[in-house]
């Protein structure tokens, strides 16, 4: 909402001293939250006068073109007091009229500088202006391209032009909550500004109408529910020609919007003066009374844009005899619409349903300044005062005449009361308010406030009742009340207090492993993401997931943020990838990336749909959340591209299946959880670089998830490095299998005894399996466990390979004596071979 000054200082007793910024800052403090302030006309300097055009000789020019050559009067505003000489290729003025003329060294809009230049043959000393070089609406001054001509009593030559013209009222623009559509408003703003700076404010509604009767425009409301008032009024012999004031042009452009004609210019302006929306039809072309009612299924209207739009039987629609010719609070329709040879006016001012008004301007995707405020709730006791003041303004300036009838149909609806305990402010907002501090400032903010229920003894003064003024729909219980009080006593007022935590409290097990995972990962170089957790199946496509996987089966979203990923992801791989990829098209080298969060799976549990006028039962929220879609927390690692850059220390090294793997294994190692790998076949792995990830409970595997190279095709479909790696993993199962306390490493101070074995295996086997049968077999002695080589070739049996373990051995309470390490790696070599076939390789 943009608020001109002086037009909040039309209808508020506002002190001289208070400044723009003064005003802006109160109101931001009452719940007004500034945007901007403008200052239009600001960037024009210098001086800028009123003229009177004493002599306009035209001159034919060589290239067709006719100038004017003028003397005009500008008083002693030059310095001398004699006619300026100024050439003018406009040509709507004539000697006698009043100008706006900038002299030698104003400058105009754009940074444009004037000065005394020889043009034409002539000197020229300054220039008459025209609305666009002032910036002024079109049409301002009673010319739409030319020069502004000012009216014969706007002032003496010499005279200073900018407050004549308002080149110096500011503008401030505020972002209205929705909830304070009263605000949508001169009325609204200006109101606030009464109640901040503790001012008298004259409201603009406030003016004596003529009393309804039967003469007026016959009109029929079937629906009072969706339109509890209609009120029409009808001018006549109205000039369609005739201009809109400069005044009221001027005021319409520092609001925002943009002068059409005089009939539409007056219904804007009071929309934006009182915030009710009117709507004026062509008195002509309406046949026969107008009835409100609601649309009836495939119903069609084309409305004032020119789009032909088929109605719901939602929609309130205005009709005549011919049928619909508007929707109602919305848009009117073409076949009534006001235009140039309109001289008879028909005006509405009606108040609409707000929940009807929003549902119609989404269904048919309208957006209006009156829509805005009619779905946002107007106030219902001002229909007859707005049209009145329509009636007012046509008839000032279109040279019109009210026809006597006025039609009033419907009431307002009752005012809405509410109960409220008097100390509640002070309790809410830990302020020191007592029960008269509240009073006065609901009072301040138009509500009637009585004791005790109003009863008159002044019984139960503990208990208020407030009765909500009608421009305040937003008003509807006891805490809306605390709201307001606290916004006029001051948010500033509000202590600051942070709780007392419980103790003992903290950070639960599982936010605090979710940390460790983000440190270490950090820690290892790699850079967290944060993804949108949306998919669709052309990425899902993308990764080549099979029809019939787990993965596809996505929860649809309800409201998507876009078309191409209405579902919520079951992988996360989906956004990081595509992370992935925007970093490397940007230039980077290589990638080290991870990213954590929910996924969800689809519930084959069909959810109820409960009421929200009661508490559900324990079985229907059982139901409830049986429906609720499984969402587990996974974490995804992405390496590709360079790993570790090149130098004069060696060459550069590219990421690989085994990166990837061994920071799962880090985390694992950080957590104290024991891993087992094996080979697997997973889309979007590559076939044969994929390994399956399972954690050990109590001797059980419980998958955790898949470690590997990307698929190539995928990762060439994905614009990502050749070999890029990834991993996705179910940190509720890590988070689950891991223990209570971690233990800190243990050190010995004893040496360590050095075992290295060689172990024939079948080439099927994995060397998870023979690694960790030497671990067990190796016992508590065995310090840690390493594969250093894996070979196949000459010496080797074919379809076999070797691997090659380190094996470190070391007691924390004494030195290893002679034979031990030897007898624990007997027994591993052992348990690998009864376990795995694995033989010692000679």
């Amino acid at each position: 909402m943009k608020a001109p000054v002086s037009w909040i200082r039309e209808h508020v007793d506002l002190p001289a001293e208070v400044t723009t910024v003064d005003l802006a800052r109160r109101l931001t403090d009452l719940g007004l939250k500034l945007e901007a302030i403008e200052r239009p006309g600001h960037d024009i300097t210098g001086p800028l006068v009123v003229g009177r055009v004493l002599t306009k000789d035209p001159e034919p020019q060589k290239n067709g073109k006719t100038i004017n050559w003028c003397t005009v009067d500008v008083g002693a505003a030059n310095g001398t007091g004699e006619p300026q000489g100024i050439v003018c290729g406009a040509h709507n003025f004539e000697p006698g009229d009043l100008v706006v003329v900038v002299l030698p060294g104003g400058v105009l809009p754009g940074g444009f500088a004037i000065s005394a230049r020889k043009t034409y043959g002539h000197l020229s000393a300054g220039m008459i202006c025209s609305a666009a070089e002032l910036g002024l609406p079109a049409g301002f001054g009673g010319s739409a391209d030319g020069i502004v001509v000012l009216a014969p009593d706007a002032g003496a030559p010499g005279d200073d032009a900018f407050a004549l013209l308002g080149l110096r009222d500011e503008v401030i623009e505020f972002e209205i909550n929705p909830d304070r559509a009263y605000a949508l408003s001169l009325r609204g703003v200006a109101r606030e500004s009464a109640l901040a700076f503790d001012a008298a404010f004259h409201d603009p509604t406030e003016r004596d109408v003529p009393p309804a009767d039967d003469q007026g425009h016959p009109v029929v409301v079937d629906d009072p529910d969706g339109c509890p008032v209609f009120v029409a009024r009808t001018v006549s012999g109205f000039d369609p020609t005739a201009p809109t004031p400069d005044w009221m042009a001027r005021r319409i452009q520092l609001a925002g919007m943009r002068p059409i004609s005089l009939a539409v210019d007056v219904t804007n302006y009071v929309m934006l003066e009182a915030g009710r929306p009117i709507h004026g039809y062509d008195a002509d072309k309406v046949a026969g009374a107008l009835r409100v009612r609601r649309a009836s299924a495939g119903e069609r209207l084309t409305t004032l844009d020119g789009t032909a739009r088929t109605l719901s039987p939602e929609d309130l629609v205005v009709t005549d005899d011919s049928g619909i010719i508007g929707l109602g609070g919305v848009m009117g329709g073409e076949t009534t619409e006001m235009s140039s040879t309109t001289t008879r006016v028909l005006v509405e001012a009606a108040h609409w349903d707000a929940v009807a008004m929003f549902r119609t301007g989404r269904r048919h995707k309208i957006t209006s300044e009156a829509g805005k405020r009619n779905e946002r709730g107007v106030d219902p006791t001002i229909c007859e005062a707005a049209a009145d003041r329509v009636v007012e303004l046509l008839v000032a300036h279109g040279g019109g005449t009210a026809e006597p009838g006025v039609t009033v149909v419907g009431t307002p609806p009752a005012p809405v009361t509410v109960r409220l305990a008097a100390d509640l402010p002070a309790r809410v907002s830990g302020v020191d308010i007592d029960a008269a501090t509240t009073r006065r400032h609901l009072a301040a903010v138009g509500c009637t406030v009585r004791d005790g229920g109003g009863s008159d003894d002044g019984a139960d003064e503990a208990t208020l009742e407030v009765v909500v003024p009608p421009w305040r729909p937003d008003l509807t219980d006891p805490f809306d009340m605390v709201e307001e009080v606290v916004r006029v006593v001051g948010y500033d007022a509000v202590p600051s207090v942070l709780p007392t935590p419980a103790a003992g409290r903290g950070l639960t097990r599982d936010q605090r492993l979710r940390r460790r995972v983000g440190r270490v990962l950090a820690g290892a170089g790699l850079v967290e993401v944060v993804s949108f957790p949306f998919t669709g199946d052309a990425m899902l496509d993308a990764l080549e997931v099979p029809s019939d996987d787990e993965r596809r089966r996505t929860v649809r979203l309800a409201n998507p943020l876009s078309a191409q990923e209405p579902s919520y992801t079951t992988t996360l791989l989906t956004g990081t990838l595509t992370a992935a990829a925007r970093n490397t098209g940007r230039g980077l080298p290589g990638v080290a990336l991870f990213e954590t969060g929910a996924v969800a799976f689809a519930s084959d549990v069909p959810a109820p749909l409960l009421g929200v006028d009661r508490r559900p039962t324990d079985e229907e929220l059982a139901a409830l959340l049986a429906a609720v879609p499984r969402q587990p927390l996974h974490l995804t690692l992405v390496l590709g591209g360079v790993l570790e850059a090149g130098g004069w220390w060696g060459a550069a090294r590219d990421a690989g299946w085994a990166d990837v793997l061994g920071l799962v294994r880090v985390l694992a190692d950080e957590l104290g959880v024991e891993l087992r790998v094996a080979a697997d076949e997973l889309a979007p792995w590559h076939p044969g670089r994929c390994a399956r990830v399972s954690v050990v409970v109590d001797g059980e595997e419980q998958p955790l998830g898949h470690a590997g190279e990307l698929h190539p095709r995928i990762a060439a479909r994905l614009d990502l490095p050749a070999r890029t790696s990834v991993a996705e993993l179910d940190l509720d199962v890590l988070f689950a299998a891991a223990p209570e306390t971690v233990r800190a490493p243990r050190f010995s101070a004893y040496p360590v005894a050095k075992e290295d074995v060689a172990l024939l295996v079948d080439a099927s086997v994995p060397a998870g399996e023979v690694e960790a049968a030497l671990r067990e077999g190796a016992g508590e002695l065995l310090e840690s466990l390493r594969l250093f080589d894996v070979y196949t070739g000459a010496g080797v049996q074919e379809g076999h390979k070797s691997l090659a373990f380190a094996l470190r051995f070391r007691a924390a309470d004494r030195t290893l004596g002679e034979g031990e390490a030897a007898a624990a790696r007997d027994a591993a070599v052992a348990l690998a071979g009864e376990r795995t076939g694995a033989v010692l390789r000679g």
